[in-house]
This record gives C-alpha cells, structure tokens and sequence, in this order.
C-alpha cells in the first residue's frame, strides 16, 4: 500500500493481463483491486464475503446462480454491484473492461468452490501495483 494518490487510468494503463487483478490500495483488511476483463471468468462461490464490482469502462455481466434460478445482471461503466456470499457466479465481459473490486484481502478471485480454471483466468489473491 503506498501512501500517495494513485490514479486509476495510470495504474491500469501499468499492465495488459487480463482477468489478473492488481491491488491498489487497502482499506482496514479489504482490499482495493483493479482489473483489466475481457471474455469469461468462471463459476465460483465466495462461501465467507459478498464481492463488490465497480465498473471504471466498458460493460460487465455476472450471471448468478440464485435459489430462483439463474439471472444475469448488466453493469455498465459507473455501475457497481455486490454479489452476496454464498451466490454461484460467473462475470464475463463481451467487449473490454475495466473493473474496481473490493474484497476482504486474501480472497482468492477463483472464489472457494469453482469450475475448472481456464488458462486465462489468473487465480491468485490480488497482485502488487507496478
């Protein structure tokens, strides 16, 4: 965490991988998380935290997995959108995308139940700005 400002367009503008969040700043024990998206992510339960999407461009969709059956949700750029622990969800983005997410630092992005990982999909807890 540093103790400057950091602007959001520099520190995307930083890398290229996508569905590959990097941390930005923390808040108590969450962290901040920027990502670049573009494609599918996978499905995944968080089973202990909600996860909060904002989107900084372009348009994400989480399908979710809910006891009234399936549904997917639309954000467009300046949306946010929390997916409530224990939600089966799969976000994907049809065209390239930005995204702020803020997560209980260590959560892993593949969730704690998942599908297979596909190659693109970087299951980590978050990476180091710069």
């Amino acid at each position: 965490m540093t103790n400057e400002p950091v602007s959001l367009d520099q520190a995307l503008a930083s890398f290229t991988e996508q569905w590959s969040p990097r941390i930005v700043t923390s808040v108590n024990d969450y962290d901040v998380r920027i990502a670049k998206v573009e494609g599918e992510h996978l499905w995944h339960v968080h089973d202990h935290t909600d996860e909060f999407f904002l989107v900084l461009d372009g348009e994400l969709h989480i399908s979710l997995r809910e006891p009234a059956g399936e549904r997917t949700v639309v954000l467009e750029r300046g949306s946010v959108f929390t997916v409530p622990r224990g939600t089966e969800h799969k976000p994907y983005a049809r065209v390239p995308t930005a995204i702020l997410m803020l997560e209980p630092s260590g959560t892993s992005t593949v969730g704690d139940r998942h599908d297979e990982i596909p190659a693109h999909v970087d299951a980590t807890t978050g990476h180091a700005l710069g």
